[in-house]
């Protein structure tokens, strides 16, 4: 289980201000599936960011299943169990697709197993278990590599920040396939932030932010009709970026 207790996070602007980004967040997440949202600078990605390590917040708690992890850097993090995808993620010249599938399980494994990780984010293994992960791999391809990482690891916590950025309708499609699947197989909790309607659908709880702060929060039947409603998620339309 997380838990953020009064977390907040400051930054200098340009004319040497104070600025909030995040502001007083209390948050728990234990659900399977639970996916955050509201509109563009309220703060999602940096709270996002924030959990994995990648930011210290400026105040505040964190804690993994009791254990106060605040002061981790984000190497300790991915260690006690928590695992996060980049909105783009990173393309390794000179590795291919098996070496970072082992990497990201963390041991030996077979092609036999890698293959069965692909296959679950519904890539041919045949074809990308030697692929290089290069250009030549388009947006949609590398997001679904990444998932498979993440299965591979399978860890207690696993943070996607909109995973539907930059990707054609197709691969979108496919996406929340495997989400579907992943919600059904995965044993932790799956943290994502997303402004797609279809993501927010089959998330267990749903949780807005807008101006650093937790606006609101609930399950879907009880957010996503106010939420649709009075315009805070936006359009659910998919630039092709391809």
């Amino acid at each position: 289980m997380l838990e953020l207790k009064n977390i907040t996070y400051t930054v200098e602007n340009e004319q040497g201000r104070s600025l909030d980004i995040l502001r007083d967040i209390n948050l728990t997440v234990d659900e399977r599936f639970v996916a955050i949202t509201g509109p563009n600078g309220g703060g999602k990605s940096t709270l996002a960011k924030v959990i994995a390590g990648i930011i210290t917040p400026t105040s505040g708690q964190i804690l993994l299943d009791g254990e106060d992890i605040t002061t981790c850097s984000i190497t300790e993090r991915a260690q006690k169990g928590i695992s996060f995808a980049f909105q783009q993620p990173v393309r390794f010249k000179g590795l291919t697709v098996k070496d970072l599938i082992t990497l990201a399980a963390g041991r030996d494994i077979s092609i036999s197993e890698a293959c069965n990780f692909l296959s679950e984010v519904g890539l041919c293994a045949r074809e990308y278990i030697n692929r290089e992960i290069n250009a030549s791999l388009s947006g949609g391809e590398l997001k679904r590599i990444e998932i498979a990482m993440i299965l591979a690891r399978g860890t207690k916590l696993s943070i996607f920040d909109e995973p539907e950025a930059g990707i054609d309708l197709w691969s979108f499609n496919n996406l929340i396939r495997v989400f579907e699947n992943m919600h059904e197989k995965l044993g932790g909790s799956i943290l994502i932030i997303s402004h797609q309607e279809r993501i927010l659908n089959i998330a267990d709880r749903v949780i807005v932010v807008a101006d650093g702060r937790i606006r609101t929060e609930g399950s879907r039947e009880e957010i996503l009709p106010d939420l649709l409603a009075d315009g805070v998620s936006p359009c659910a339309v998919l630039t092709e970026k391809l």
